[in-house]
């Protein structure tokens, strides 16, 4: 069975950080590119980041030097490090299989900031 476990969201003050895990089971992790995605009420999905087999990274312009993705593949887990966070990154983050369309995906973890 697959599944994808998110993990570490919460309230931070503007300015903060937080570091979300998504542990991944039932799939072969480290053959497969992954990605973080988020939604906020009222407004559209977005693709955060991308991480490929071989750890290359690629982002959404708005969280470009404030966010690092990363993985740890004997641990079946991928990282969201969150820097400097603002309001606008209020939102509902999903770990993600591929891209949204395989539909694998965990059941997002909150994420909220504070002004």
């Amino acid at each position: 069975q697959v599944q994808l476990v998110e993990s570490g969201g919460g309230l931070v003050q503007a300015g903060g950080s937080l570091r979300l895990s998504c542990v991944a089971s039932g799939i072969n992790f480290s053959r497969n590119v992954m990605a973080w995605y988020r939604q906020a009420p009222g407004k559209e999905r977005e693709l955060v980041g991308t991480i490929t087999v071989g750890g290359t990274t690629n982002y959404l312009d708005s969280v470009r030097g404030r966010f690092t993705c990363s993985r740890e593949n004997a641990r079946n887990t991928m990282y969201l490090q969150m820097n400097d966070l603002k309001p606008e990154d209020t939102a509902v983050y999903y770990c993600v299989l591929g891209f949204w369309g395989t539909g694998i995906r965990g059941r997002g973890t909150q994420v909220t900031v504070s002004s």
